[in-house]
């Protein structure tokens, strides 16, 4: 007598793993939307209680108010909404702006502390241990004092060829907008993406052959050639709005404003102390015998640095970095401070007005969130990338 093969255990069945932590996944999603619910339920009924108007209608009304730097034109008429948007588009410029520069200088810094040169070596480590070390409200107020006072009035601006440099901040012509600059930037797009897949090839052909292309001045040129062609191609304008120097003000032309400069210089310093110090470690967690053997093949040191001890770094290297990155745009949100007109300043100028608290924000919190997530969900692809691959 043969005996019977077990049952097999039922997925849906309570003695199931899975099945139990699905269950109380669900329960715990529930519990957390239930408090939610509650908390949001108890607020509307307070600030009815108290008389207290809710809702985002108010986005449609006229904001009553002026902004001082716009990208784009916006008067006391328009709504909030555009307000909103002004701010969003100005906490956007300073992110994007900060996090260029920022790259581009702590990565300098951090490859700097490897100098075989003595002062430079000392200059990138002061540099680290001053700007990390002060808290960066601080050191934005600093520039914002430092651009304020020691700039000259109108009429002593400084003259840097058809710019100028005053306490209304820095002053240069403006393009006057045709189709062929949106031809211009298309190409510049395109050329960006040819010049990325040229330098993946020659890094391709440097592994297989040890034959090294350039993989910085031809992907440059390449998407200046393609930018400029299609610039060409668009009917190559070049008319400006050149500023015009008066006794008391500077007209036309476009202008970055002490603010901006101020929130820009400020997160670009302190933050990139910290990068530099995740290039940094990121550098130091290579073997040595990598560029050991680097340089016995004859590779220069900058072709180390470059081609060998970089690329493996930046599995350690980008993480952090990422985390630098969504603090620089979080610490955006201290430019109220110095008057810069972001979207945390809207926001509370449209609290003010209309008695709309939760609402105001709750709209920032849903910008900071989402541009948090955006840079999070650009890294990982980018970390995602950049991992060494196991066959």
């Amino acid at each position: 007598m043969t005996d019977k093969a077990p049952k097999k255990k039922s997925p849906w069945s309570w003695r199931s793993q899975a099945f139990r932590g699905v269950i109380y996944q669900i329960l715990a999603i529930g519990i957390v939307a239930l408090a939610v619910w509650f908390l949001a339920r108890n607020t509307m009924i307070n600030m009815q209680a108290r008389g207290i108007q809710s809702g985002f209608d108010f986005l449609g009304d006229p904001a009553g108010f002026d902004i001082g730097e716009s990208l784009f034109a916006f008067d006391s008429a328009a709504p909030y909404w555009k307000a909103y948007l002004v701010g969003i588009v100005n906490t956007l410029r300073v992110a994007i702006l900060g996090i260029i520069l920022t790259t581009i200088l702590g990565t300098l810094i951090g490859v700097g502390r490897f100098s075989r040169n003595a002062l430079v070596r000392g200059l990138c480590y002061a540099y680290v241990e001053m700007f990390r070390n002060i808290p960066i409200l601080l050191q934005l107020l600093m520039w914002y004092l430092l651009l304020t006072e020691t700039l000259p009035y109108v009429q002593d601006a400084i003259t840097l060829g058809p710019m100028f440099l005053a306490k209304g901040g820095l002053i240069f012509p403006k393009p006057i907008w045709e189709i062929g600059h949106l031809w211009g930037a298309i190409g510049l797009v395109a050329g960006a993406m040819l010049g990325f897949a040229y330098r993946n090839w020659a890094y391709r052909r440097f592994e297989a052959t040890g034959q090294l292309r350039s993989m910085f001045w031809v992907p440059l040129g390449i998407c200046i050639v393609t930018g400029v062609l299609a610039w060409w191609a668009g009917g190559a304008p070049l008319h400006f709005e050149f500023p015009i120097k008066g006794d008391f003000s500077i007209e036309r032309g476009g202008a970055l404003t002490p603010e901006f400069l101020a929130v820009l210089l400020g997160l670009t310093m302190y933050t990139a102390a910290f990068v530099a110090e995740v290039v940094r470690s990121g550098i130091q967690s290579v073997s040595a015998g990598q560029g050991e053997a680097a340089a016995a093949l004859g590779l220069h040191p900058r072709q180390v640095m470059r081609l060998v001890t970089l690329p493996q770094a930046l599995r350690v290297i980008i993480p952090p970095v990422t985390n630098q990155f969504l603090n620089l745009t979080k610490n955006s949100s201290l430019a109220v401070a110095i008057g810069y007109p972001d979207v945390v300043s809207i926001a509370n100028t449209s609290l003010n007005q209309t008695g709309r608290a939760v609402e105001a924000i709750a709209i920032v919190m849903l910008v900071y969130l989402t541009t948090s997530l955006s840079t999070s969900l650009l890294m990982n692809w980018y970390n995602a990338r950049a991992a060494i691959q196991e066959r």
